[in-house]
This record gives structure tokens, sequence and C-alpha cells, in this order.
């Protein structure tokens, strides 16, 4: 994209990383975020998600001046939604502005009756009336340097900008109670919360879109306050829907299973977590759902889960459906299978290749296995939580490929920790080294932000580490199976046991980077 000419409160078309130009709106960082060296760049906040990031100034482009280009070549729904969005925003600008406008106007005219009254009719008077036009002309000019030569002025302006300058007011400073440009962005309060709150209070979040209601089983379900599917066309499944374990995954699963019209069950082990009258035992979610969705730490915690008092199986009869999607090895995937199977239940395994942000923006990818009828019965489920799937046969495929997934994806972590402290230690500049990768075909969203996490101090968790530790751990064991040699994932693994000894397992994956500096 071409170098335009931008500033704070511009709604803009940003380019990051592989991924299609989007709305979005420059607005100002949190304090504590550090802006990155080099090119000149803008905070941005995307329309439709929570993404924000910093975008190159030859990255963006004037929303209204590219808008229907951008709109011919980008047919997706979430698209859709984002445009839906900014324009929403612009209504609600532009409404406020009128409503000022006309204020404004009254008092002028209120103003000029008085002035007629009054006013004096001496050439100083008029001469000072000239050289006020004048400055006016010359502001009005300046202004207009700043619009993109790429378009002309009345294309490349926004219908709030439009409407500031027929205002009456004069430009120049506003007046001192006015509100900074990020107060008249509801999407930039909804971000300044997503940066300050705890994993803990997720599933909150959740509960304040949501409605309880007891049905007269005297079974809890959650349903959506507002049942509009964010993705317009999918129709969700009669079928009532239970998940089980709402941790980092699991509550972004669900507050995306509701957007979508879903009716769903819930239960946790942490009942006390999530501020809401839940199901009271797995087995009895089982019981009341038709198909019951789980999402566990571990393969010790998925055959609990199942095996345990008042646990899954206790629920299953014949055509119950149970889905386990968390991440465990082929071995343990394939005894819950064979005992659901044997009460007359129907099984579907299906991990999920994400983090906690992907699994709030409904873009995970999922991967199944075992009973192709219910992976078909699952079809609304998966397109509210992810944006691909895909079947892989018979129980226990996608438990392989899932932690065959995750094994590339930990020893890259490691391997970004290693070069970028490698990098201090030389005396070479760990931003640099960044923005060098940036530019090169490594370039990815997951490679910026875990440098960006690591280089700010920042690990929050997005991804546990203890848990990709363990990904780590099954996948030599699937190796070893074999007899196929993992040197690279086994080497990985060490690093992040050093960490996890540094007392950083409920820190994000990124916090590998202190193994290296201790």
């Amino acid at each position: 994209m071409a170098a335009v000419s931008l500033r704070l409160g511009d709604l803009v078309w940003g380019k990051l990383g592989r991924y299609p130009p989007w709305p979005g709106k420059i607005v100002n960082p949190p304090k504590d975020l550090k802006k990155p060296r080099g090119k000149k760049c803008f905070f941005v906040k995307f329309f439709g998600t929570e993404d924000h990031a910093w975008i190159k100034v030859e990255q963006l482009k004037p929303y209204h001046a590219h808008k229907e280009e951008m709109i011919k070549i980008n047919k997706g729904k979430r698209f859709q939604q984002a445009v839906d969005a900014v324009e929403e925003f612009l209504r609600r600008a532009k409404g406020k502005d009128q409503t000022s406008s006309h204020n404004s106007a009254d008092d002028k005219n209120r103003r000029n009756s008085s002035e007629e009254r009054s006013r004096p009719n001496s050439g100083d008077e008029k001469r000072k009336l000239s050289l006020s036009e004048g400055k006016v002309k010359k502001n009005m000019g300046e202004g207009k340097k700043r619009v993109s030569s790429g378009s002309s002025e009345r294309g490349s302006k926004s219908p709030l900008k439009r409407a500031q300058e027929q205002s009456p007011r004069k430009r120049g400073r506003p007046p001192k109670d006015e509100k900074p440009v990020k107060d008249a962005d509801p999407h930039f309060h909804h971000f300044l919360l997503s940066q300050t709150e705890k994993p803990a209070v997720c599933y909150q979040a959740i509960t304040k879109k949501l409605k309880i209601c007891e049905e007269e089983t005297g079974s809890t379900s959650i349903q959506a306050a507002d049942s509009t599917a964010v993705n317009g066309s999918i129709t969700p499944t009669d079928k009532k829907i239970g998940f089980l374990g709402l941790g980092l995954m699991g509550s972004g699963i669900v507050s995306n299973l509701l957007k979508m019209g879903h009716t769903v069950t819930v239960w946790n082990r942490t009942a006390e977590k999530e501020g809401a009258r839940l199901g009271r035992t797995p087995a009895e979610v089982v019981s009341t759902c038709d198909i019951t969705f789980a999402c566990v730490s571990d393969p010790k915690a998925a055959k609990d889960l199942v095996l345990g008092p008042s646990g899954v199986l206790q629920g299953i009869r014949p055509g119950k459906c149970y889905v386990d999607m968390s991440t465990v090895d082929a071995d343990t995937v394939t005894e819950l299978a064979q005992v659901i199977v044997s009460r007359g239940g129907r099984f579907l395994e299906a991990p999920v290749s994400g983090n906690q942000q992907l699994s709030n923006d409904g873009m995970l990818v999922i991967l199944a296995a075992g009973d192709r009828g219910l992976y078909e019965d699952c079809s609304s489920c998966f397109q509210a939580m992810g944006k691909t799937s895909f079947f892989l046969g018979e129980v226990g495929n996608a438990a392989k490929m899932m932690l065959i997934v995750n094994m590339v994806q930990g020893s890259f972590m490691a391997t970004i920790a290693e070069g970028l402290t490698l990098a201090q230690v030389t005396g070479q500049s760990q931003q640099t080294l960044l923005d060098i990768l940036n530019q090169g075909q490594l370039a990815s969203i997951f490679l910026d932000q875990k440098c960006q996490n690591i280089l700010q101090g920042n690990f929050k968790p997005d991804f546990y580490l203890k848990y990709i530790q363990k990904d780590l751990r099954l996948a030599i064991a699937l190796g070893d199976a074999v007899n196929h040699p993992t040197p690279m994932a086994a080497a990985a693994n060490e690093v992040y046991k050093r960490a996890k000894a540094l007392d950083q397992s409920d820190n994000d994956m990124s916090a590998v980077y202190r193994a290296y500096i201790h």
C-alpha cells in the first residue's frame, strides 16, 4: 500500500501480515504499550474484532477513498460485519455532530443578532475582520494538504470530517470541554478493558451478554440474550448443546456458540469462577443435551471427566453424542471412544489449533476424527467457533495431527526465544531482529505477537507454557512409539522444562524466553 497522510481518529484500511486489508480506526495506544522503533506507524483498532496492532504507514489506506475497492475483493461474512460496524459508528458520530452543529448555529444566530445592535462602523474593525478571514482561509488551505494525493478531497474525507468542517465553529484548537477522539469510539473502551482484565474474568464478560433460564427439566441452560448470528448465514442446529470446561479456550468457544443462537448448557470444575448457575455434574449435562463438547487440559483430566464420579459416561445412553476437543494422545482418545460407543453413544474427537484470542474471535482450526455423521451434525457449531475444520478419518488421527502441529509451534517458539537472547548477548538490537524477521519469509502474526510479548515483558497467557510443554512431551512419545527421531522437539522440551522450574508454567508460552536469561 502506498504511503498516505493520516492522523489520530482517521478511519483506515490496515494490512496486517498475510491477512486481507481490514477496516479500523487510528486511536491512542495504552500508555504502557511502547511504539515500535523504525518506520512510522499508527496504532489501529480494527472493527468487528478485538484485534489491535501497530501498523506501518505504508500498510494503511484511507477508509472512504478505498471502500468500494476493498468491498469488491473481500466477500467474507466477518469482513462484511466489520464494514457494517464502521458504517454504524459513522451514523452515530454524524448524528452527534449534527446535533452539535444545530446548537452551535443557534448560538451563532443569537450572537449575530446581538452584534448587529452593538457593532461599531470603524475602519479598524473592518481591517481586523479582513485579517481574521485571511487566517481562516490559510488554515483551511493547510488542512487540505493532509488529504491523500491518490484521491479527491471529497472522496477521501469521511462524513464525520465533512460534517465537522461544515460546523460554524472555527477550525483550530478544540474547546476545553471537548472529549478526546478515542472516547467517541465504543470499540476503544472495550479494547482498554481487554488490556487490563485478568484471564479469570473471561467468562464474566460472557455472562454479561447472556440470560440464565431454568427449563422444566430443572437443568440450567444458557442462551444468548441476542441470538443474531455473527456470521449471518449460519443457521444454528436445533439440537441441545452441552459444554464441559471453561478455561482459556472453552470460554471463547461457548461465547461464540451463544452468539450464533445455540442453546448451551455448561459445566466447569471451578464453578465459583463463573458467577453463574451451571449444570450440576458432567453426567447431568450429557443426559439433558444432544451433543456435549468438552475441552480440558490433559489426558488425565479428559479421562477423569468421562470415567470419574458423576462423569460423562454415566449420562451416556443410545444416541447421545460426545465431542472431545482436548489436546491429548491417541491412546487416551481411543480409550474414551471405546467406552462411549460401548454405551450406545457416538464419539468425535475435535482438538483445536489456536489460542485464547483466536478462540474469542471464532477463528480456531478444528481437527476432527471419528463418527463422520456426528461431524456433519456439528457443522453449525464448528462454523461458530472456527474458521475451518478438517475431517481426518478414524479416531486417533486428529490427536496425532494436533500433537505434530503443536510440536512445530512449540519448537518454533523456543527458537524465537533463543534468537532474541543471542541477539541481546552479542550486542544486537532485539527490535531490529524482529523487524528483519517480519520482512522475510518467516513473517507471521504468531512471530510478531510472541516477540512483542518478550520485548514488552508481557507474558499474560494466551497459550499456557505448561500445556505446550505437555504437547511436546506427548509428541516425543508419539515419535518413540513408531521409532521416529524427534531431536528438535526433545531439545525444545528441555528448555520448557527449565522454564517450568523457574515458575513460568502459568504464563504464556513466550515466557520460555526466561529459561535463557536465568
